[in-house]
């Protein structure tokens, strides 16, 4: 699987590895509000110590619906995002397909070409330039941080926009803005799902194992692993949740559930694909919509955009959480 950074890292993997060791041990652990549940696990998968690389082999490296080739070690390269898929989207700027050595890695080998992210990340096609820009500056203030700082998909986000220069996070506002969205998530409810692990700051299913009770989850998987780890962004993520959870999720969404939040399209808009510089929530990673919704409630999460959501976030449980989370992830 992969690994941020590989286990058999290059000297200037090494050096990233130091600083985001001292990141996360500067970073303060946010304070929690009063009887509030811990971070659920399912949606801050953090990589065992001992984890293994991922076996790319030793040859060239293809796709069955791309004409591209990488080596192996092109697949793990943070300065150079590999791109199956060059005609799916307009030509990339130098921070988007390579960034700028030592300090900013190319934005596109984490949020992918296409601007479609992972569950380890977000999906940034479409969002509004001002909105990202903002998202950037309360990283780089440290009033956008994350519940579980163990996590490096968000802690190397923070150390990056404290590097990277206002010119930078122009260009990769307006190319990913410029992105259409596509929604590749397909939400399953289903009492049982695959037993998964963690593997690369995502969970991954292990085909040989017995299906287990969902509990209180939301388990989002590749639909095929070997394809995403080679970072192909076509791939088809399986969003497995509760039964019910859709239904409830509507009733949060479109009537504020009784009074337990407010309801959605007041800010998101009708479609609830985002108004001015509010963003779309509309088919995003439940995963991600969960984390966000969590960061919020607990005080991690705390720029100015975010003022809003606090009473919004206020009374949820991580129960309405999923429920929303999931309902917003079968919407185009």
């Amino acid at each position: 699987m992969f690994q941020t950074p590989p286990l058999e890292a290059p000297a200037v993997f090494t050096a990233g590895l130091l600083s985001l060791a001292v990141c996360l041990l500067l970073i303060p652990s946010p304070a929690m509000p009063r009887g509030a549940s811990p971070p659920p696990p399912w949606a801050y998968p953090v990589n065992p110590p001992d984890m293994p690389a991922a076996k790319l082999g030793d040859g060239p490296v293809q796709l069955v619906h791309s004409t591209r080739t990488f080596l192996p070690a092109q697949l793990t390269d943070r300065f150079a995002a590999p791109d199956w898929y060059p005609e799916d989207h307009p030509e990339m700027p130098e921070v988007i397909a390579r960034g700028r050595k030592p300090d900013v890695y190319a934005c596109a080998y984490c949020h992918l070409p296409d601007g479609a992210g992972r569950p380890e990340n977000a999906s940034l096609a479409g969002l509004p330039a001002d909105y990202i820009v903002q998202q950037l500056a309360d990283m780089r203030a440290g009033t956008r941080r994350t519940a579980v700082p163990e996590r490096a998909p968000p802690t190397m986000m923070f150390a990056m926009t404290r590097a990277m220069s206002d010119a930078e996070i122009s260009a990769a506002a307006q190319y990913f803005s410029a992105l259409k969205p596509h929604n590749r998530t397909r939400v399953i409810e289903s009492a049982s799902v695959p037993r998964t692990r963690v593997a690369g700051w995502f969970l991954a299913a292990d085909a040989n194992a017995p299906r287990e009770p969902i509990g209180h989850r939301i388990i989002e998987v590749p639909s095929n692993l070997e394809r995403f780890e080679r970072r192909d962004e076509r791939i088809l993520i399986l969003a497995y949740v509760p039964p019910g959870s859709i239904h409830a999720g509507r009733a949060l969404v479109r009537t504020g559930g009784a009074g337990r939040t407010m309801v959605c399209s007041a800010c998101h808009g009708a479609d609830l694909h985002g108004t001015g510089r509010i963003p779309a929530i509309a088919g995003r990673s439940p995963s991600y919509v969960v984390r966000q919704l969590y960061d919020i409630q607990s005080g991690a999460r705390a720029g100015a955009g975010t003022q809003p959501m606090r009473d919004v976030v206020r009374q949820l449980r991580v129960d309405d959480m999923i429920s929303i989370a999931s309902y917003l992830a079968t919407l185009q």
